[in-house]
């Protein structure tokens, strides 16, 4: 269906289920060519548009990235042909209302890609074809798995840079393949598509170049993902990732409902808000794609106004909560981590920036509890003195600042971190336990 104007959208908007889809992959291996063709191919993006950065992309050498343009809005990214931040876009399928998410590749930008995953229902992790896996594939993955992005579909892209071959294919897809069992996702039960971001292959309609490929489209896949539970029945907690100020309104914080039902009228508590123990209000309005709401459930992007609640008052990181049942901050926590990618090892007093949820406050390591038997998921023997790559441990942190997290037993959502240091994420894990503050 081929909407004319963004009023078609608000008119179909309420009854069709919202779904969060982050695009990851390495640096140019096409994920924005990819959202780009996508969007223009079913519709969205006008005919006039597409002229305008076709032009633009031409003007600066970089003929073919007009697609990429679509999702790349900032003017570095297009000098560069790198994407720096999130971009969102919103896409009507048959079955859903999808918010696309595309999460840079690129390495300095892993930090916006881990705010990108922790926000998403599904992911397509995107991988050239003849580039095959690469080592930030690994990353990527074990991101996703640790912020709880279960499904994931693989694109093998750009398959005319290969003849669009199925020998090249069948040998990405088997490097993926290894790839997922390592990070314990199960590659029998994992779509992999045959694409070409570019050239529009099996992107919105279906190649004629690949006779030997069955499987869907990237269109056709994005309504072929299971429905996402929503945690609706968990205490509210909305993630702040921006604070905006706009007039006539006010300020509006602007983020995810990660779990819970957002109503007007609702008493929060924004924590740790610019007191460190919390600001009190009461949710005056609720809008979503610019559309008024009466309440939001968990899975929603909304922002908001918030009675009682000033500029000063609440920043990114900060999470509004039902003020009945509020989050809490952790004077310590203990975590389960697995550490993906640190240049040495990892011993006490190691303090690293933790990102939860969009918080980033550094943490430091206190104890080494016990490495667990990443095969069987045990406890194992021993003192340990320090952890390296691909060691999976419980470890006791303290937070260096006021850290929001909840326990994986009572909120699994709140419970999820990276750690990152010198521009990598290092490890990934997830809070078991903890001493409130």
């Amino acid at each position: 269906m081929v909407l004319k104007n963004i009023k078609d959208i608000k008119n179909m908007a309420p009854e069709k289920p919202v779904m969060n889809i982050v695009f990851v992959g390495h640096v140019d291996h096409g994920k924005s060519t990819t959202v780009g063709r996508l969007m223009y191919d079913s519709g969205i993006l006008p005919e006039n548009e597409m002229k305008k950065l076709k032009e633009e992309a031409i003007k600066q050498g970089k003929a073919g990235f007009e697609f990429a343009y679509v999702m790349d809005n900032i003017k570095e990214e297009r000098e560069r042909g790198v994407t720096i931040d999130l971009a969102y876009k919103k896409l009507i399928t048959p079955k859903r209302q999808i918010t696309i998410i595309d999460a840079p590749g690129h390495k300095d930008f892993v930090k916006n890609m881990i705010t990108g995953a922790s926000q998403a229902d599904a992911a397509f992790l995107t991988i050239a074809a003849k580039e095959g896996v690469q080592p930030q594939t690994k990353e990527h993955l074990w991101l996703l798995r640790t912020m709880g992005v279960a499904q994931i579909a693989v694109n093998i892209n750009k398959m005319d840079t290969v003849d669009y071959s199925q020998e090249a294919y069948d040998k990405v897809k088997k490097d993926v393949s290894d790839l997922l069992k390592v990070v314990g996702i199960n590659p029998e039960k994992t779509v992999f598509l045959a694409i070409s971001g570019l050239m529009g292959d099996n992107v919105y309609k279906k190649s004629d170049k690949m006779a030997w490929y069955k499987g869907p489209s990237v269109w056709e896949q994005l309504d072929a993902f299971d429905e996402p539970k929503k945690p609706t029945d968990l205490p509210m907690r909305m993630a702040i990732q921006d604070v905006y100020d706009i007039t006539g309104i006010g300020t509006v914080p602007v983020g995810k409902i990660e779990t819970g039902i957002m109503k007007l009228g609702q008493k929060v508590k924004v924590i740790p808000g610019r007191t460190g123990s919390g600001v009190d209000g009461e949710i005056k309005t609720i809008e979503m794609h610019h559309e008024q709401l009466t309440e939001a459930p968990a899975g929603d992007n909304v922002g908001v106004n918030i009675r009682g609640v000033g500029k000063k008052d609440i920043a990114r990181g900060d999470v509004v909560c039902d003020a009945a049942n509020p989050a809490t901050m952790a004077a310590e926590f203990t975590g389960q981590v697995a550490v993906i990618n640190h240049p040495t090892v990892i011993a006490v007093g190691y303090t690293p920036v933790f990102h939860v949820h969009t918080a980033q406050v550094p943490c430091q390591l206190t104890e080494i509890i016990h490495k667990i038997d990443p095969k069987s998921g045990q406890p194992m023997e021993g003192k340990v003195d320090f952890l390296k790559n691909g060691d999976v441990a419980m470890c006791k942190f303290k937070p260096m600042g006021n850290l929001v997290i909840e326990k994986s037993g009572v909120n699994p959502h709140m419970a999820r971190f990276a750690i990152r240091d010198a521009g990598a994420t290092v490890a990934a894990g997830v809070c078991t336990d903890l001493v409130e503050k």
